[in-house]
């Protein structure tokens, strides 16, 4: 396993500290720079080059949609992991549009904010589980689709309808009266959905969807 190179911007010292404490206990990680602003943060890019950037939006001087927006023109592999204590849909937007590949609350614990890491390396995005899925198929759609729809082989028929019919929240009661089947049934097959995307949560339903064209985003 490949060590993540980090970097942190973030003008609050205390939330700073905070975060360095849980990302250095971590072992995999190697926190390489430190910023309090995204001005700051462009004078450290010139040396040292990060996998990661945890970035606050709200800062002094350059704000992460600034600095987002440099940092994805002038260093395309460095992936951003926004951080805000505004969980509205404005700032995600702004920020996704910008450059970022995820995003994620300050509150969140520390279990998520490795996790948040890894994932936003590794696969190239993060979402957390509290988005709403029009916001979802929205950022998605914009920037991180992928034309692989002919790669549905590892769901059969009705495993799609039951995907189809959760992306559009729909309850298992729901599903089970549209698609008359049990709703112990439709519970069995969100559990296989779950199994063989790999998925974690809804979030991670919708995006292997989008991904696969098996839903529209329009």
């Amino acid at each position: 396993m490949s060590i993540i190179k980090l970097g942190i911007v973030d003008d609050h010292k205390i939330f700073r500290n905070g975060l360095k404490a849980t990302l250095e206990d971590c072992e995999g990680f190697d926190l390489i720079l430190e910023a309090s602003n995204g001005k700051e943060l462009v004078g450290l890019l010139a040396t040292r080059t990060p996998d990661v950037l945890l970035m606050d939006i709200k800062m002094p001087e350059m704000d992460g949609i600034q600095t987002a927006t440099y940092v994805h023109q002038h260093f395309k592999n460095i992936k951003i992991l926004a951080l805000s204590m505004f969980n509205e849909d404005k700032y995600i937007v702004d920020m996704m549009k910008a450059g970022a590949s995820g995003y994620l609350l300050k509150n969140a614990e520390p279990e998520e904010i490795i996790e948040a890491v890894s994932t936003v390396h590794n696969k190239g995005f993060y979402f957390n589980e509290h988005l709403s899925i029009t916001l979802i198929k929205q950022l998605v759609g914009n920037d991180h689709s992928e034309s692989i729809a002919h790669n549905k082989a590892d769901l059969n028929e009705r495993e799609i309808e039951v995907l189809k019919l959760v992306c559009q929240e729909c309850s298992n009661q729901e599903i089970a009266d549209k698609i008359f089947l049990s709703v112990r049934t439709v519970e069995g097959y969100r559990a296989r959905l779950f199994e063989k995307t790999g998925s974690k949560n809804l979030v991670g339903l919708v995006i292997y969807a989008i991904k696969r064209g098996i839903i529209n985003v329009t």
